[in-house]
């Protein structure tokens, strides 16, 4: 074993010290300056209990593993039995010894599976590239099979830095919904986050905005010159973050044929951070379940109060996203906008989702929206945030187990998308 293989297992074994005796802010010293200014001890800390007590809490902390490959930095898989499902941080350690990336992964080691609503002999698909200059990003145009003009959707996934699978563990939801809905004869196209390709060139005030708005308007226009494409039937479908944004692009792009909301936040994010937290923590309480919880709550109010300013530090403030980002959430209203809209709306709900819920977020966009007869409200009582079915308490143990999005899910966004026309026609 090379020199500086020997030294970064022997890290990441300081680092599983430090994670038993949950010392984040001994944890953030490990790490690199670019990762220590964009993971707080207190980001760290939420993102440990959010992991760890959704899976029953930690049991054993295993023996580093460096990961095939060659070169610096090396990448060490670290192991975390919990008590309902397993938990991987994988590491990468610089030739200085500093933590250069970690990243904990709940993924079950299972690799996707196509799901049994998808034919792919009903559909091809070629790659595109949506945006244009050195932040343009790579997507997927699925394609039904056949002369068209066939309605169109843009998937749009939720927050975070997702790829345009939106994978999760062994999980891609937004890859079933490409397959379903393409294999229904409904031409979709779906693409990276730039937030997933490009995170380090991303300017200080990048915004939610920033990330949705001027690649879901592309997307729309590529599908609008698609040859097979009817032009006026090309709808926006967004999951979670992403139906909260889904408006927004509307709003700015009066061509978009109707919008899907799927699982949409409608709650103000930084209180909905704390709602989902205190539910996470309360599987596995405890002194430091107590001051995850606290640490949230002291982040939360200075996004919500005057004092935040382009200039207040992304350490002080909740889920590592910087003030820039918060003033542009605070300011944005997806309810209200979605009210100002004359296009149709399908919002579907998952019963069984704790981050995004029935009465913190459906209830509002119903309260809004229900006196229009061009909006449906559906509940899938036994699906989760992913729109997978399950039973029992939700956990994001169960996002670790391998699903697929409801077939009735994809039946009902595809005959509402294949019904539905342009309201100016």
């Amino acid at each position: 074993m090379r020199t500086d293989e020997v030294m970064a297992l022997d890290v990441v074994r300081g680092l599983a010290t430090l994670l038993r005796a949950e010392r984040f802010a001994e944890v953030v010293e490990l790490f690199a300056p670019p990762l220590r200014a964009a993971v707080s001890a207190d980001a760290l800390r939420l993102a440990w209990a959010a992991e760890t007590a959704g899976r029953g809490g930690v049991r054993e902390i295993g023996e580093p593993a460096r990961a095939a490959g060659d070169g610096a930095p090396v990448r060490v898989f670290l192991p975390v039995t919990c008590a309902d499902g397993p938990l991987t941080v994988i590491t990468s350690v610089g030739e200085d010894g500093l933590l250069q990336g970690l990243r904990l992964d709940g993924g079950s080691g299972t690799e996707w599976q196509p799901p049994s609503y998808a034919a792919t002999d009903r559909f091809t698909e070629r790659e595109v590239v949506v945006g244009t200059g050195q932040l343009a990003v790579p997507g997927t145009l699925s394609l039904p099979v056949g002369p068209g003009p066939w309605p169109a959707v843009v998937l749009l996934s939720g927050g975070g830095a997702f790829d345009r699978d939106e994978s999760s563990g062994p999980n891609k939801p937004l890859k079933d919904l490409a397959w379903g809905l393409a294999s229904r004869q409904v031409a979709v196209l779906r693409f990276d986050k730039v937030t997933f390709t490009q995170p380090g060139r991303l300017p200080p005030d990048f915004t939610m905005a920033d990330e949705y708005v001027p690649y879901a308007r592309a997307a729309v226009r590529l599908l609008r010159q698609e040859a097979t494409v009817d032009a006026d039937r090309v709808h926006l479908v967004g999951h979670s973050m992403g139906g909260k944004a889904a408006p927004r692009v509307a709003a700015a792009e009066p061509s978009v044929a109707g919008l899907v909301l799927l699982a949409a936040d409608a709650q103000p994010m930084h209180e909905a951070a704390v709602r989902v937290a205190r539910h996470l923590t309360s599987l596995s309480p405890g002194p430091s379940a107590d001051a995850t919880v606290a640490a949230l709550v002291r982040q939360t109010a200075l996004v919500a109060g005057p004092g935040l300013t382009p200039d207040t530090p992304a350490e002080l403030l909740p889920l590592g996203f910087s003030a820039s980002y918060w003033l542009d959430l605070r300011a944005y209203d997806p309810v209200s906008t979605a009210a100002s809209l004359t296009c149709p709306m399908l919002v579907l709900q998952g019963g069984r989702d704790y981050q995004v819920t029935v009465a913190d977020d459906l209830d509002r966009w119903r309260d809004a929206l229900a006196d229009r007869p061009d909006v449906t409200f559906r509940i899938h009582p036994d699906a989760n945030h992913l729109f997978m079915t399950g039973r029992g308490r939700p956990t994001p143990a169960e996002y670790a187990r391998p699903g697929h999005v409801d077939t009735a899910v994809v039946d009902e966004i595809a005959a509402w998308v294949t019904r539905r026309r342009h309201t100016t026609e």
